[in-house]
């Protein structure tokens, strides 16, 4: 009774210890990938789990057949053999189970559901802390989308810098030269650098990290100073808070009467009795005979010139 009770116990504290543990250890991004993987093994070796990563799953012994011309005694005796061969692989493989199954669950916890999605096949603890690849492949893709956006030139190129030295312990065929990284870095440059990487390209010669960061800098200076002091290479393209067919259109200055529509045109002052179409005093545009007659000749109406004086009677 007290052993199985001292053997229950065990699991309680292994899982109690692991999850303790859960929020010392950082989300795993793909660029982060040797941090994390020393934390997610101290958890481990806290947790009394981390023989889990260097043993196998135990397999299971070779059942035994017998053969034709065995007799009683002979089968009798390999069959006793193999029983306790057969009961060790049980204990172990559901002791291994067991604890990679804690590991499992700790380890998906701590990675990116993007991450976990591409590495769901592996079935042991040991798969995800020895997949380097996948997570190559994750730095790479972050190394080669990485723009600048602002908040200091001398911290972005040294981020991409280390992006790029963490790809070299995972697989050496990955490193990434110099000269290719001087090109991922003024890639990821804004248009506001278009010029400045033009003039790069078209020199003879190269630069190292060292000299494209001192370069960056001055040329940020440069672009800061020709804007007044600040640089917002962050362009906001918020839709404007009106209606499109809001803006001037020849329907809606169709639609108004000629009159106003002049007068809202008309941006000097106007003497009283004066008409805004021929600029002559005494009369308003109404009775302007020269509007009139230029307005009646359109519709094909001849032209009275007593009309304004039979209008004025009237």
């Amino acid at each position: 009774m007290a052993g199985s009770g001292s053997s229950s116990s065990a699991p309680k504290e292994g899982g109690f210890h692991l999850m303790s543990c859960l929020k010392e250890v950082p989300t795993l991004r793909g660029d982060n990938h040797t941090e994390w993987r020393k934390k997610v093994e101290l958890a481990f070796v806290c947790a009394d789990l981390d023989w889990v990563l260097d043993e196998p799953q135990p397999i299971r012994p070779t059942e035994p057949v017998r053969e034709t011309t065995e007799d009683d005694a002979t089968w009798a005796k390999r069959k006793g053999d193999y029983a306790p061969l057969e009961m060790s692989y049980i204990i172990a493989n559901q002791k291994w189970v067991n604890a990679n199954k804690k590991c499992m669950a700790f380890i998906k916890n701590t990675i990116e559901s993007t991450i976990v999605g591409s590495i769901a096949e592996c079935a042991s603890a040991s798969q995800f802390t020895d997949s380097s690849k996948i997570y190559a492949t994750q730095v790479l893709k972050q190394l080669v989308t990485e723009q600048y956006t602002g908040g200091g030139i001398r911290e972005h190129i040294p981020r991409m810098s280390n992006m790029a030295a963490k790809l070299k312990p995972m697989d050496e065929d990955l490193e990434i030269k110099p000269k290719l990284l001087v090109h991922l870095v003024l890639a990821s440059l804004p248009k506001e650098f278009e010029t400045f990487v033009v003039n790069y390209n078209m020199s003879p010669g190269t630069w190292d990290i060292e000299k494209t960061i001192a370069m960056c800098v001055q040329e940020e200076d440069r672009l800061k100073a020709s804007h007044g002091g600040t640089l917002n290479y962050v362009k906001d393209h918020k839709k404007k808070n009106y209606n499109q067919n809001n803006r001037s259109s020849p329907s809606k200055t169709q639609g108004k009467a000629p009159y106003q529509h002049q007068r809202q045109q008309q941006s000097f002052p106007v003497d009283k009795d004066t008409c805004l179409h021929c600029k002559q005093t005494r009369h308003y545009k109404k009775d302007c005979p020269v509007w009139l007659k230029s307005l009646m000749a359109k519709q094909g109406i001849p032209f009275d010139p007593d009309y304004a004086k039979k209008r004025r009677r009237h």
